[in-house]
């Protein structure tokens, strides 16, 4: 059967391929490990953190099982997100009143320091989270190529210092401050670590590369 456009005209491979790749860059690249944690930091608040955990679990399990059914590398960052909203929902209800008023105070900073552990962790296990989903991007040959591998430490320490960033911002907020809905303890600190670690993310790859390809040109003239 051939498949049409949205005015009834047969879609053309050429959109097809579009419409593909747009899917992959939407479902591949670190940032859909960071999905449910972004849902969770955009929603949350007095009385949502039911439903938001439940939302955030639907979105890591999505993107844990497109992974798989697209045959690509199995993420230990998505299994942990799993991990986390999964327990995050079911001790939600456990939570008296009480409770449930300490775990809303304080679930910014318990996501920005879990972040921070699994990317510090990742780097110490010598799996740096952005290496899994590097390694989606390039041809097998390179997966241990020096470059490559220093690349993805880099880059996941810079989201490591991002989190850590967020998580000491939202801290002084809350404990020094006292005042969860401050601008800049609770959004535009943690915002712009946030950004930053995206910029970087784009720029440093492209920058190391022309760097080594500098040094590798110097050293044959010498």
């Amino acid at each position: 059967m051939v498949e049409a456009s949205a005015d009834g005209t047969p879609a053309s491979p050429e959109s097809k391929g579009t419409l593909s790749s747009v899917a992959s860059n939407i479902l591949d690249g670190p940032l859909t490990g960071l999905a449910p944690w972004i849902f969770l930091a955009v929603f949350e608040g007095p009385g949502d953190i039911g439903w938001v955990s439940g939302v955030a679990l639907a979105i890591s399990v999505f993107f844990l099982v497109a992974d798989r059914l697209r045959g690509k590398t199995f993420k230990l960052f998505g299994a942990m997100d799993v991990v986390f909203f999964l327990g995050l929902f079911v001790v939600q209800f456990m939570l008296d009143a009480d409770g449930q008023v300490w775990l809303e105070k304080w679930i910014g900073e318990i996501a920005n320091i879990t972040l921070f552990v699994l990317a510090a962790g990742s780097i110490l296990i010598r799996i740096p989270f952005t290496l899994q989903y590097a390694r989606d991007e390039v041809e097998p040959e390179y997966w241990h190529a020096p470059l490559f591998l220093r690349i993805n430490y880099v880059i996941t320490a810079a989201w490591a210092l991002a989190f850590l960033v967020a998580a000491i911002a939202g801290w002084y907020g809350d404990a020094i401050l006292d005042d969860s809905d401050n601008i800049w303890t609770g959004w535009v600190i943690q915002l712009a670590a946030m950004i930053a670690a995206i910029r970087f993310t784009a720029w440093y790859p492209d920058h190391a590369k022309a760097k080594a390809e500098a040094d590798e040109a110097r050293d044959q003239m010498r």
